[in-house]
């Protein structure tokens, strides 16, 4: 750990920092070097009753709170967000590997909670004639307590994603962090106070699935949670919360991307494109193009065009401004990455990369004619590995893309319009790009999965919903 660098490592609950209950900590090591980095607590199953206990103390105030009341709380933490984007990009450069030269989430989530501080108004239901002698209406109402669990990835991102339409919609909140990833959500942490939340209403906790993430799913008053991580994970939330209290459940559970070049797309901004989404991140993003399918007749063209693009990324010590690859997260994840380099040598052709280090670096890797039901076409990586495959027909691409039992992400590259719409409309994906491809997002439209890749979606439009039960009030009116 640099000198001057000190982290605050505890649980935030009902507006206090304090140590888990049992004083069990974990350790979160620099991925890029190895060095030791801080100590921090490990939330209990009691850690959660009392976080739980905390938001559920605070939701009657909460609740009743206009939104242009809880609305002020929501802009004073964007604003701090804002003044702490120096200090995230540190700590996420020196815990999670990420390139300060790529960091953008602080401005995400202050625009997030920007927008949800006004977006509390949209919480409006509906109101009818039709049944005789009736005026009915029906009304939007928070949950109660929320749940928010986020990966490691992009934890102030998707700590934003969650936390903001949750507490503008009158929600108390309990959020957990990843074990791999929990410094940046402790100094979010430090900002609730500065931004005055009332004690309980946002609630911090850092801890593993079990216990912490386990005892959330299962909890009976929790009465709503958003999760975004692995299929095999949500699978874990949605069973635990059918057996526990029936809470309303929203997942984003990951992707294997495909992207389809045919012969006509602009091949040069094509494989610059889908090399810049397998190097961002050091391809660990859920919506990362994994899979791309390129038409046969162009292929010689587009894969010289894309191994110079993909190996152009400048691997090293995440602050460094000139860098922007940096490792994996964990030496965990690193291994697993390597697994599937070994299934792709066994079932296609090794044509670039392959291999690892110093540390925790994986090279960019392309390995190509990999056989749609290899392991490594049906599973996510979530590294700087790619799978090349050729095809001849639009309906060859389609179907081969559509295999994959994810469906969070696609992209078509065409100059043909009605190619491009034709595909978008048979691709098996909660979101298609045309011309482009991932990261790229809209806030404004929704973002969600088909298939294993989860339910429900997100956005500035959307997000709000997910947090808020319907109420259908029939009022007899009598006659004169």
């Amino acid at each position: 750990m640099a000198a001057n660098d000190s982290f605050e490592t505890r649980l935030f609950i009902n507006g206090e920092f304090r140590p888990s209950r049992d004083n069990k900590q974990f350790k979160v090591n620099n991925p890029a070097s190895g060095e030791f980095i801080a100590q921090v607590h490990e939330a209990s199953e009691q850690d959660v009753d009392d976080a739980v206990a905390a938001a559920k103390a605070a939701f009657p105030a909460w609740r009743d709170l206009g939104p242009a009341e809880r609305g002020a709380y929501l802009r004073k933490f964007a604003d701090l967000i804002l003044e702490s984007h120096e200090t995230l990009a540190r700590i996420e450069a020196l815990s999670s590997g990420k390139p300060v030269s790529q960091f953008f989430e602080s401005f995400v989530a202050a625009d997030f909670f920007r927008h949800f501080s006004e977006a509390g108004w949209n919480a409006q239901g509906t109101t009818s004639l039709h049944t005789k002698d009736h005026l009915n209406l029906s009304v939007k109402e928070p949950y109660g307590v929320a749940a928010c669990i986020t990966p490691w990835n992009l934890p102030i991102l998707l700590f934003a994603y969650k936390v903001a339409p949750a507490l503008a919609a009158g929600n108390t909140v309990v959020h957990k962090s990843s074990e791999k990833s929990p410094l940046a959500a402790t100094h979010l942490a430090t900002l609730v106070g500065k931004a005055g939340f009332p004690p309980g209403v946002l609630n911090m906790i850092s801890g593993y699935g079990s216990p912490a993430g386990s005892s959330l799913a299962a909890h009976m008053q929790v009465r709503c949670l958003s999760f975004t991580g692995s299929p095999q994970t949500g699978q874990k939330i949605q069973t635990a919360a059918a057996a526990s209290n029936m809470k309303h459940v929203h997942l984003e559970l990951g992707g294997k991307s495909p992207s389809l070049i045919f012969h006509d797309a602009d091949i040069q901004a094509a494989a610059e494109q889908t090399a810049m989404s397998l190097t961002f991140l050091s391809g660990q993003s859920c919506i990362t193009n994994s899979r791309i399918y390129i038409e046969e007749s162009v292929s010689d063209t587009f894969i010289p065009l894309f191994k110079k693009a993909f190996s152009s990324s400048n691997a090293g010590n995440p602050l460094d401004p000139t860098v922007s690859r940096g490792p994996q997260i964990d030496e965990q994840q690193q291994d697993r990455i390597k697994a599937y380099i070994d299934i792709g040598r066994q079932d296609g052709t090794l044509t670039m990369g392959g291999g690892s280090g110093p540390g925790l670096f994986v090279e960019p890797t392309i390995i190509e004619d990999v056989a749609e039901t290899s392991q490594l076409m049906r599973e996510e990586v979530f590294g700087p590995i790619v799978t090349i495959n050729r095809f001849k027909t639009e309906s060859e691409a389609v179907d081969r893309a559509n295999q994959s039992e994810f469906g969070l992400y696609a992209s078509v590259f065409t100059k043909d319009i009605d190619r491009a719409m034709r595909v978008s409309k048979l691709l098996e994906a909660g979101t298609v790009a045309i011309n482009c491809t991932s990261p790229t997002m809209a806030m404004d439209m929704p973002f969600g999965g088909y298939k294993t890749s989860g339910v429900g979606r997100e956005g500035y439009m959307h997000s709000l919903d997910n947090f808020l039960e319907t109420k259908s009030i029939l009022m007899r009116v009598g006659r004169a």
